[in-house]
């Protein structure tokens, strides 16, 4: 701490996990000037406490570094909540009867024709899609919104629900041509049903309004402000840009990296974002990615540790359960599979456009963030970097696997070599693994998100919620990463894979400012570091990991400012 200098804030009688190389545990911290100022005892670090310092006294929770979600859709996750859509996601609701419910609400209030959205259903969670049950399809939205076209995308973001007045809008019929990679589910004499997967999307998408600036900015404000609650101080947006349009209804377009930008210059931002830029959509090819890279339009003028732009995202496949990722083996239940990224050509030519797009973001200077969900995927897509590298050195690209589900040994030993990174969402696993393990068979189920076997290989793991996709609680993700549970079933997969404590943190923390090039200035409880801080309502290291997912966040501190407090801190 400079000297005469007294600290802002001190939190004092707490559990402080630092995350630092030994995982040392303190009792209080010193925040001065936006930065760590010291770590230590409580009464050591009271003594510093000046007139003006405000002094917490954390009571025994636990306080750990700002935590970072390296993968979270933030613009979309806003987009896909109240106000700007309907929650039709579990617990919200639990059966297709509880959604159209809620369309229904919806309609009497929206004037006639305007779209209603939602976001978040997923067919395991709705009763009458059990064993043995039905798909959702057009025939229950239009029971309750005939006049208004209904959008209802899925927790994943893969599959949409529609209803007549939608595919009536957007012109889809039994012989509308399905673009490569999307399926447009049918009935039994051949018409739409309502449900569109992938690809098939745009046809529903490419008819919604646009979203607005204002709706856009709207959107950021009301995911950081959800962040702030759930202690999430930095994350990266991983695909902003041209090739954002038909992802999540637009909400991953040029136009969320512009607004980003102006609230960042503004010094209204909140949070510390990074952002990887989507040149295509799903899919893409050498001739899109070497135009998106001479005329990407990146932020200026902006802090670089609140927003910067900091690499590529590409896709190398699709993801389960539409049956689009690019295996080794068929699905266990049976089932084609394909592989978006070169639209179906065979596996050579799949192999040779990846190898090219990767180079050519590589040499540009990126880091790449490159989206995999198959076995088969993901070992190209390592190759591939693997072999950038070699031809073309660069001094720690810090390229990685997005999602790296189901990494054999040699891709293992392939991204460790190369100081490649693997981003992993254990809570994902949490929520569809039963489903999983029917769908790819219960040894690749349990082998999925192998963390520990990417930790003793020497990669750095870091997790992630992939919000919207699942709901960004940390907590259930270090809880998932300890204990490999099904949140239907209750049943373990992989205990093998489970980690301990301080490696689930480093996930969401130091390993997280390692993605982002920043360890040195975030992701830790040292003295120097940035004073972002998350406290827990709770003792973190004796809790029964089960428990963790429900304790509450008390306290969050960004850049040495209270942003979030309950009562009673």
């Amino acid at each position: 701490m400079e000297s005469g200098a007294t600290p802002d804030l001190v939190l004092l009688d707490g559990e402080v996990l630092t995350a630092d190389a030994e995982f040392s545990v303190a009792r209080a911290l010193a925040i001065t000037g936006g930065r760590i100022s010291a770590v230590g005892g409580t009464g050591e670090i009271r003594a510093l406490a000046g007139p003006r310092t405000q002094v917490v006294d954390l009571r025994g929770r636990t306080a750990l570094p700002g935590i970072n979600d390296s993968h979270l859709h933030g613009a979309a996750f806003g987009t896909t909540r109240p106000p700007l859509a309907l929650d039709v996601a579990f617990p919200t609701v639990r059966s297709i009867a509880d959604i159209q419910e809620s369309v229904k609400e919806a309609a009497s209030r929206i004037p006639e024709g305007e779209w209603i959205r939602g976001y978040g259903w997923d067919p395991g969670y709705l009763s009458e899609c059990g064993e043995g049950g039905r798909m959702p399809d057009r025939a229950d939205l239009d029971s309750v919104a005939s006049v208004h076209p209904v959008y209802l995308q899925d927790f994943t973001g893969h599959l949409t629900w529609v209803n007549s007045r939608a595919l009536e809008l957007a012109g889809v019929t039994r012989d509308t041509a399905v673009p490569e990679g999307g399926v447009v589910h049918t009935d039994g004499a051949g018409n739409p049903t309502g449900l569109l997967a992938e690809g098939a999307q745009e046809l529903i998408q490419g008819r919604l309004p646009a979203f607005t600036r204002e709706e856009i900015e709207r959107a950021i404000r009301e995911n950081v402000a959800v962040l702030h609650k759930e202690g999430i101080t930095s994350y990266t947006e991983p695909g902003l840009g041209p090739g954002g349009k038909s992802l999540f209804a637009g909400a991953s377009d040029q136009l969320t990296l512009d607004v980003y930008g102006d609230l960042a210059r503004a010094g209204e931002l909140g949070a510390r974002v990074s952002v990887l830029l989507m040149l295509t959509g799903m899919g893409g090819s050498v001739a899109e990615i070497a135009e998106g890279l001479a005329s990407a339009r990146i932020p200026q003028d902006v802090d670089p540790r609140l927003l910067r732009v900091i690499g590529v995202k590409l896709f190398a496949d699709g993801t389960p359960p539409n049956k689009t990722a690019w295996m080794r083996d068929e699905y266990a239940g049976g089932g084609g599979f394909g592989c978006l990224c070169v639209h179906g050509a065979t596996d050579a030519l799949r192999t040779t456009e990846l190898n090219e797009m990767i180079r050519l973001a590589h040499i540009a200077g990126h880091q790449l963030g490159v989206h995999v969900t198959g076995d088969r995927s993901l070992d190209a897509v390592v190759d591939a970097l693997e072999a950038a590298q070699i031809q073309h050195p660069r001094d720690d690209p810090r390229h990685y696997v997005i999602h790296a589900d189901l990494p054999g040994p040699q891709s293992l030993r392939k991204l460790a070599e190369h100081r490649f990174g693997a981003n992993m969402n254990p809570a994902i696993k949490w929520t569809i693994v039963d489903m999983l393990a029917e769908m790819l068979g219960p040894d690749r189920a349990a082998y999925q998100y192998p963390v520990r076997s990417a930790l003793e290989a020497g990669i750095p793991v870091t997790a992630s919620s992939d919000a919207p996709v699942t709901y960004p609680n940390w907590r259930q993700g270090i809880a998932a990463m300890m204990l490999r549970e099904s949140k239907a079933s209750g049943r373990v997969y992989g205990p093998e894979e489970c980690v301990g404590l301080p490696d689930a943190v480093r996930a969401y923390t130091v390993n997280a400012a390692w993605q982002d090039f920043a360890e040195d200035w975030k992701g830790t409880l040292e003295p120097g570091r940035v004073a972002d801080v998350t406290v827990l309502d709770g003792t973190i290291t004796s809790l029964d990991p089960h428990d963790l997912p429900d304790v509450p966040v008390a306290m969050t501190v960004f850049d040495g400012g209270v942003v979030h407090s309950t009562e009673g801190l």
